[in-house]
């Protein structure tokens, strides 16, 4: 049986490590750390957003999906994911079988749950007036999730080995990363765009939601296959299925925006 006491005692003791080393770095690192983090993300929240070529979505309500889901999302998931892995950890027979559940289902659900609730708000709900449009805000909700994320892997990789070990795990994360967070997310936003315009049950956006939650749960059981078939291949494969995601996504959303153009003309 997972011993939860003692999960409980390591989470605590982890958290005030972090403080405590946040504390001792330097100004100098800790913006390094934030640019890195969030400088790739926001790039993409520009070539997402330019994807489309008629109608562009305003910056308000991107920046919004953005910060909403750096913050907002980021902490609710945490918190929902601990909710979560109490029952988890008391039933799981041992700590491979309670990661893998953490990694492929809760952590999933957790994070695809929180992250497209930014469309909900007035201020990007309003907005929803074009099938594509939900795949953008999403994705751009996506996006700001993974800079955060980026910055707490990163934080890890540097306290743990080096400056260099950290920009060489965000060079890779600012692609896998935020392609993964950005392609699952879209699919979410893209039901909850089709529930709003076509005036349908609410219930209609969960099949989009599962879809995203299926994504997320393949790419996180990727290194779970790495540990079968080596890790380089398992890196590639992981490389391959978020670019191949977030291909797909972009071609959505110029189909979508060249149809709409083509009906107004």
């Amino acid at each position: 049986m997972f011993n939860l006491q003692k999960y409980v005692f390591l989470l605590n003791d982890k958290l005030v490590k972090i403080l405590n080393v946040f504390n001792a770095m330097s100004i100098s690192i800790i913006i390094i750390l934030f640019l890195m983090a969030f400088l790739p993300p926001m790039i993409y929240v520009v070539w997402i957003r330019n994807t489309e070529k008629f109608n562009r979505e305003k910056w308000r309500p991107i920046i919004f999906c953005f910060l909403w889901g750096s913050t907002i999302a980021i902490i609710a998931s945490i918190f929902l994911e601990i909710f979560l892995e109490i029952p988890v950890a008391i039933t799981s027979k041992d700590y491979t079988s309670f990661m893998l559940i953490m990694t492929v289902i809760v952590a999933p659900f957790a994070e695809e749950l929180t992250k497209p609730l930014a469309l909900r708000f007035k201020i990007v709900k309003k907005e929803l007036d074009e099938l594509e449009d939900g795949l953008i805000y999403g994705a751009v909700a996506g996006l700001g999730f993974a800079a955060t994320e980026n910055l707490f892997y990163g934080y890890t990789a540097y306290t743990s080995k080096g400056l260099l070990y950290f920009f060489g795990l965000i060079s890779i994360r600012s692609i896998v990363g935020c392609f993964l967070h950005a392609s699952a997310t879209a699919w979410t936003g893209y039901g909850y765009g089709r529930y709003i315009m076509k005036h349908s049950r609410l219930i209609s956006v969960v099949p989009f939601l599962l879809l995203a939650m299926l994504i997320h749960g393949f790419y996180n059981f990727i290194p779970t296959y790495g540990v079968i078939t080596g890790y380089v291949s398992s890196f590639f494969v992981a490389i391959a299925f978020v670019l191949f995601s977030i291909v797909i996504v972009r071609k959505k959303i110029q189909k979508l925006d060249n149809r709409n153009n083509e009906n107004i003309l």
